[in-house]
């Protein structure tokens, strides 16, 4: 199985074949409008503003899993994120990232890049706090909480998995790498 045999909803009912991505760099981020580490969103445009031309693509789902913080229709969210972050990329349906209706293509990235590397006390502190009061992470691999970001080469290969503390533009020579 590859990330290409999926297929995910979009916003307004529409599917995105994720086989129409192959030769692209994606990163693909479960978000919330109402997290503390909402504005990423800055970060994440910031990076798709210099590389979408090169063949960055980022797939943005929304996640009202973690302390219900992306409430709302899927219109709002994104009348949300354009009119705050000016964001431009992909925002997809809102979906469920860990339990029993999860979101297929996340049980597939949480299995070929089943935990993040944390870096720094800060971060690894925020993130034991995090672990303790999210609810719906079980298992190992599962999300621990909102900004949970994967890295995907032009292969289709899963090639990293950053936790939600990880700033976009501190992983960016990671995907200057893979363009």
């Amino acid at each position: 199985m590859s990330i290409y045999d999926f297929t995910v909803k979009a916003r307004l009912g529409k599917t995105l074949d994720m086989a129409t991505l192959k030769g692209k760099v994606l990163l693909i981020v479960n978000t919330a409008t109402g997290c503390g580490f909402t504005p990423q969103y800055k970060g994440l445009e910031e990076l798709y503003e210099k590389y979408h031309e090169k063949g960055l693509e980022i797939l943005d789902f929304p996640c009202n899993q973690f302390g219900h913080q992306a409430p709302g229709e899927e219109d709002e969210i994104h009348e949300f994120c354009t009119a705050r972050y000016k964001t431009q990329f992909d925002q997809l349906a809102k979906i469920d990232v860990n339990g029993d209706s999860e979101e297929p293509l996340y049980t597939f990235l949480k299995t070929a890049q089943p935990d993040e590397e944390i870096e720094g006390m800060k971060a690894k502190a925020a993130m034991a706090m995090i672990k303790k009061i999210s609810t719906t992470c079980k298992k190992k691999e599962d999300i621990k909480w909102n900004f949970t970001k994967f890295l995907v080469d032009r292969e289709g290969n899963v090639v990293k998995r950053f936790d939600p503390t990880s700033e976009p533009l501190k992983f960016e020579e990671d995907v200057k790498a893979l363009i």
